[in-house]
This record gives C-alpha cells, sequence and structure tokens, in this order.
C-alpha cells in the first residue's frame, strides 16, 4: 500500500494525506482522523527512507565493533539497542575485528546508509585514535575512549571497581591482601591495581607481596598462585583482576589444601557469569554494569544527534556481586 491508496481511500489529495501522517498543523483534525482511519484500515507503513529524506534524519546508527570475541562488546550493544529500542531508531553492526582498514570500510559503508550517528565499542578501555573529526555524524565511544578529549566517551570507573572489591575484603576481616590481574599494558589492569593500592593505603594496609601481571587466563590464574602462595603462605585475600584470573588461582589454592573463603577470601572482576557463577565456590566479583553503559553511550548519542554533545570522558560506576568466594576470616 502507497501513500496514494490512503489518499483516495480518504478522498483526499496525497499531498494533504501526507501532511495529516506527519503531523503538520494545516489540516482539519476532522480530515487528520480520515487519513489516519484509512491509513489504518489499509495497513499502510510510512517509507523510512523517504520520511527521512524530510527530516534529516533516517532514525538509523550504525554501531561499530572491535571486539571480535564479544565479551565486552555484546554487553554494551545489548544496553545500546534497548535504549535505540525504546526511541524507536534502527541499529545497523558492523564488527571490524581490531582491523583498521576494515574499520574505514564499515565507516564508508555506514554513511552511505545515512546513519544519524555512530557509537564506536572498543575491546579494551586502553584509548584509541578518534574517528570523529572528518565525520558529518556525531559519535560517541563505548568501554575503548577516544584518544581525543573533545569526543565523547564513557568508560567503567575500573579504579573505582578495585576499590570496591579491597574495601569487602577489608570488611571480611582479611588484611594480608594480595593482587593477581593482567597485562601490564592494558590501562584496565594498572587501574584496577591503583585502585587496590589507594584503598589498602587509605586502610593502612600495606599490599601482600607485588602486584603480579600476566595474562586475562585461568592458565596464569593457576601459576600465579602457585607463585604467590609459595612466596607469601600467610596470605589471606587475594584480588583478581579478571573472573578468568580468579577462577585459576581456585583451582590451585583447592589443589594445595586450602579453603576458600576460609583460609583464602578470593574476588575476581567482570562478573562474567559463564565462570562467576558457575566456580566452585561462586565468585564475588566486580560488575562493569557494561549493559548500563551501552544504555547511557546511546542516551548521549540521541543528545549529540540533537547538537547536544557532552565532551569528555565518563567514567560509569561498577557494582560489587557477593557470593561464596568471600566470607568473614575463620568461615569455612
Amino acid at each position: 500500500m502507497t501513500i496514494s491508496d490512503v489518499a483516495s481511500l480518504a478522498g483526499v489529495s496525497i499531498a494533504t494525506a501526507s501532511k495529516a501522517l506527519n503531523g503538520r498543523e494545516n489540516v482539519r483534525e476532522e480530515t487528520r482522523q480520515r487519513v489516519i482511519e484509512a491509513a489504518e484500515e489499509l495497513r499502510f507503513q510510512p517509507n523510512a527512507l523517504a520520511k527521512g529524506l524530510l527530516s534529516g534524519q533516517t532514525r538509523t546508527v550504525g554501531l561499530l565493533t572491535s571486539d571480535s570475541v564479544g565479551r565486552f562488546g555484546i554487553p554494551v550493544l545489548l544496553g545500546a539497542e534497548d535504549a535505540f529500542g525504546a526511541g524507536e531508531m534502527a541499529l545497523l553492526l558492523c564488527d571490524a575485528r581490531g582491523d583498521a582498514i576494515r574499520e574505514q570500510h564499515y565507516i564508508r559503508t555506514l554513511l552511505s546508509r545515512r546513519v544519524d550517528g555512530l557509537i564506536v565499542v572498543g575491546e579494551s578501555t586502553n584509548p584509541r585514535p578518534s574517528i570523529s573529526r572528518d565525520l558529518p555524524v556525531p559519535v560517541v565511544y563505548a568501554y575503548g575512549p577516544s584518544d581525543d578529549p573533545d569526543d565523547v566517551s564513557f568508560v567503567p570507573d575500573d579504579t573505582g571497581g578495585a576499590k570496591l572489591a579491597v574495601r569487602h575484603l577489608l570488611a571480611m576481616g582479611r588484611r594480608r591482601i594480595a593482587h593477581i590481574t593482567g597485562p601490564m599494558h592494558y590501562k584496565a589492569a594498572t587501574d584496577r591495581a591503583e585502585g587496590l593500592r589507594i584503598a589498602l593505603s587509605e586502610a593502612g594496609v600495606p599490599q601482600v607481596g607485588e602486584t603480579l601481571y600476566g595474562a586475562w587466563s585461568q592458565r596464569w590464574g593457576r601459576h600465579a598462585a602457585e607463585v604467590l602462595l609459595a612466596a607469601e603462605p600467610e596470605v589471606d585475600a587475594v584480588f583478581c583482576g579478571s573472573d578468568q584470573i580468579a577462577a585459576g588461582f581456585i583451582e590451585t589454592a583447592r589443589e594445595r589444601g586450602l579453603r576458600v573463603p576460609g583460609d583464602v577470601a578470593v574476588v575476581g572482576y567482570d562478573n562474567w557469569e559463564v565462570l562467576s557463577a558457575e566456580t566452585r565456590p561462586a565468585l564475588t566479583t566486580v560488575d562493569p554494569d557494561l549493559e548500563r553503559l551501552g544504555n547511557t553511550a546511546a542516551q548521549h548519542l540521541f543528545a549529540a544527534i540533537d547538537g547536544r554533545a557532552t565532551p569528555g570522558i565518563h567514567t560509569m560506576p561498577c557494582r560489587l556481586v557477593v557470593r561464596d568466594s568471600t566470607a568473614p576470616r575463620g568461615a569455612s
């Protein structure tokens, strides 16, 4: 069905039918109602592209990700999709897989489809090169911030998240707290280590040993546990920079006859429920709340499309999810 069919059934011109359906003021109310009823009877769906040409907006946005595994990109996408759905906007997803040439190709493709704006999702919280300078549409960066302070970026507060973890361990009566985390060249790892340092300093409690940097993997968690427990047998709590590392640590601790949380309390990071909820015991962990981050990024893209951009790097709070791997000292 076309707008011509609607106009014919309502007994008006095509121009009047168009004005009525688009809410223009210079149409009598009884005429508008007649057109609306005709459109409903014919199940008429307005052409989105034609409406976009008239309004200057297509109600379509692009989401460009480099997180090919989807571990962090998918929660951000789900949060953004909720916001776009509520705003009746369509979302086009492109995965650049960390390839700069592929990314440029997708940017051209999305612009050719007349998207109103872009959300760029990073694969880590390390700053990434800005793509905003020469683009005709607003861009918001999520998880991985832009290196241009004039861009709009949203990242999890990893320093604050680490503070939550350490303060929880201190509240459980733990005083010999060690830290095992991912690669030193990841900003997430150094931010979490800094959060631990600040929380322990505020409590006047020294850190047990040096921070152990390695891979974001269970294998590293197992190996680091061997190193730590051999050097610091009196450790009573470990804050791990990821759930994978924490799961590996718990495996080795159990093999050495240690009770978790009785002898050693363990906190992870990311709340990756495939691991955190299934580990024995279930893992206390920091949740960066990436769906909320994605939803917030989408809301700010709406604002940028309307000319109300909010430049800068905005940090989003994390939350602590308490499960069975932490308890007061001495608990079984």
